[in-house]
């Protein structure tokens, strides 16, 4: 008999794939990751994932699955791996995307080890996302939830072929709705619980207040200038700027400006007007391919630089081992460093990578 590892965040999604884990006859575990520890990070809310309310939802529903249920300590990894990073972007002038580094490394590295020390084949989380294996080309495939609205194949573009083979998505081929109506006849706690929409350890949606309380540091007013260079104010500190972004600039222009680039090495935040947000071109390192092992010549495909843009056509050319570059064919706003660039063949996820 297979034996599952699910990852259970406490929500509805994660509860569900384990109750179809266990109706299907797998031998299941529950285990919620420990991430961070609450002092670090202030109190936690409704809309985040991984409180202590949260193991408790888990537990609950782990009892009443009647499988075994741990939490596993990786506050250490999740530090080292998306809380230091995420710091470090913003203080450099990019924009991070923590969860795809959750995934990366704690999802599917650090819970996946675990899978495998603990003698279990695969693991299990309520991710809305498809897994096949094509025989054709002998690669496993990472496809598009069903359920569009729902899709999360973005923040999972950097799974690899080992780990693809040992993941089940069972929620991959449902709607939200259905997943609420099973939680429901089970009488599952978290049934009716909201949807976590917040970066997990900022718990009052602002992510400049965690930054200050976690380093314990004051990042320094610098000089908002023109792309001229030109001196137009004061701004209050790097990490309070992202790239497009036109409120809370605390100035008076003829025109509406836009953050068009960070330069944390003077501490500038660049000025202009929408039409300068506007390019066609990007480069992506730290790249990860999945249907196919290398790109040999420059491939048509569909890309997102943001979770939830819509696909936009562009042609992807992979200039060595780890650098892609992405040319649209109509120009893109605001395409901003250190988010992923995510590439898909229908409904196929070829790859992606970090913009630079």
């Amino acid at each position: 008999m297979k034996k599952a590892l699910i990852a259970m965040s406490g929500g509805v999604d994660s509860s569900v794939a384990a109750c179809l884990m266990k109706e299907k006859g797998y031998t299941c575990m529950g285990a919620t990751m420990k991430l961070f520890y609450n002092e670090e990070i202030g109190l936690s809310r409704e809309h985040t994932c991984c409180s202590l309310a949260d193991v408790e939802d888990a537990r609950s529903v782990a009892d009443q699955l009647d499988i075994p249920y741990y939490v596993f300590n990786f506050s250490d990894k999740f530090r080292e791996c998306v809380i230091d990073p995420f710091i470090q972007a913003y203080e450099t002038g990019k924009t991070p995307n923590p969860c795809i580094d959750c995934n990366r490394y704690l999802k599917f590295e650090k819970l996946f080890q675990r899978m495998k020390e603990l003698d279990y084949d695969y693991v299990v989380t309520g991710h809305y996302a498809r897994i096949e294996y094509d025989k054709d080309s002998g690669r496993y495939l990472l496809k598009k939830a069903l359920d569009g609205a729902k899709d999360q194949s973005y923040v999972l573009y950097m799974m690899t072929q080992e780990q693809l083979q040992h993941t089940l998505f069972p929620l991959g081929n449902m709607t939200k709705p259905e997943v609420r109506r099973i939680a429901e006849s089970h009488g599952f706690i978290n049934a009716k619980k909201h949807d976590s929409q917040d970066i997990c350890f900022v718990t009052n949606g602002k992510y400049t207040d965690f930054m200050q309380q976690y380093t314990q540091k004051q990042y320094p007013e610098g000089d908002f200038v023109d792309r001229e260079g030109k001196i137009l104010g004061k701004h209050k500190g790097i990490i309070h700027y992202t790239i497009g972004q036109r409120k809370g600039l605390g100035l008076s222009a003829k025109m509406p400006l836009y953050v068009c680039d960070i330069d944390s090495a003077q501490n500038r935040v660049v000025l202009g007007e929408n039409d300068s947000l506007y390019t066609r071109t990007l480069i992506a390192k730290d790249i990860n391919l999945i249907s196919v092992p290398f790109l040999k010549e420059p491939k048509r495909v569909k890309a997102k630089v943001r979770y939830r843009q819509p696909e936009q056509w562009a042609t992807a050319t992979q200039l060595d081992e780890d650098t892609l570059e992405v040319y649209f064919d109509e120009p893109q706003r605001a395409i901003t460093k250190g988010q992923a660039v995510v590439f898909y063949d229908g409904d196929i996820v070829v790859g992606g990578g970090t913009i630079q």
